[in-house]
């Protein structure tokens, strides 16, 4: 009999919980959402912050505010998130490094992707572009590929910072082809195309955003995109497949995404979700993704853990090869 009334109290504790949860995710939002954005002022993912948190707040009918938190790669942002209470009132909207690229970059990471983040939706993927200086003596990839080959160990390359997206690429092309490039590493994409079209250097992966003036004046030349589909703005332009370099490494990996901390209701985040992908679609939005050469994503939830997880591999054999691990 105690049993059977401990029992059935139990059963009214968890039907209560499970109501008042309902009713939270109900009447959500009640107050001003935040999206941490683990990156200053300024740049291409603060504008997409803020035209997020412009549309979102539209759609949910209250206020989204943008806290910019940079530092750490990222790490000090997401660790915030990862934190904070899980009631959809915390959101991180952020860049690649903290979430894609964090497990197998750094030894040492303050929160567990998987553990302490629920996926909400990718806003948008960056199609780079693998660029030459106007002097250097190729037309394509293979012909880079070639040139390199005959002048191994004489040849180096520029990257925006140890471990960024363009390391990553470029170490990989070395390392696969046999070609012992020597990397120079910048602080940041604009100091690295400076000496490009200086020709300090004769090549770097970039976004077409910052290469694009450079590109049209004749001062750099296109070889390849990497992406999954040129590029409208470079029609003539192949991607790496179509220029003969299928590798996985070569191939879009992480973006802009949006996610919130683990155990947020579930009600919430199917909310987020329909409401984010909805911006993705807005001509807003539409516009800064072609302004800054991004491709807009805006995939559902599962479709952003399934493309987290099958990255994993790829990136942590891009790092190793790199060297660009961090402790």
């Amino acid at each position: 009999m105690h049993s059977t009334s401990h029992f059935a109290r139990r059963l009214i504790g968890i039907a209560a919980l499970a109501c008042s949860t309902l009713a939270f995710a109900q009447d959500y939002p009640t107050r001003t959402i935040t999206l941490v954005l683990p990156a200053p002022p300024g740049g291409a993912t603060d504008v997409l912050a803020r035209v997020m948190a412009d549309e979102l707040g539209k759609r949910l009918g209250q206020t989204v505010i943008v806290d910019n938190k940079p530092g750490a790669s990222g790490l000090l942002g997401a660790s915030a998130v990862a934190r904070a209470a899980p009631d959809g009132y915390t959101l991180f909207f952020s860049h690649a490094t903290p979430i894609y690229y964090a497990p197998y970059m750094f030894s040492k990471v303050p929160y567990d992707v998987r553990r302490d983040f629920a996926f909400i939706t990718e806003i948008c993927s960056a199609s780079l572009v693998f660029a030459v200086g106007k002097d250097v003596p190729v037309q394509n990839m293979k012909e880079l590929v070639s040139w390199a080959t005959a002048n191994k160990g004489k040849v180096n390359y520029g990257s925006f910072g140890v471990g960024s997206s363009s390391h990553l690429l470029m170490a990989h092309l070395s390392e696969s082809r046999h070609l012992d490039m020597a990397h120079a590493a910048y602080k940041g994409e604009a100091p690295m195309i400076q000496d490009i079209l200086g020709g300090q250097i004769p090549m770097g992966i970039g976004t077409l955003g910052t290469m694009a003036p450079h590109i049209a004046s004749g001062r750099l030349k296109a070889l390849a995109i990497v992406g999954d589909k040129r590029l409208p703005e470079l029609p003539n332009v192949p991607t790496m497949v179509e220029a003969g370099f299928p590798d996985d490494e070569f191939k879009p990996l992480g973006g802009v995404m949006l996610t919130a901390p683990a155990k947020t209701p579930a009600p919430i985040l199917a909310r987020l979700e329909k409401e984010a992908r909805a911006v993705v679609q807005t001509a807003a939005m539409k516009a800064r993704f072609q302004a800054f050469g991004l491709v807009g994503m805006g995939n559902s939830s599962a479709e952003f853990r399934k493309n987290f997880e099958a990255s994993g591999p790829v990136i942590q054999k891009l790092v190793q090869v790199s060297g660009a691990k961090v402790d």
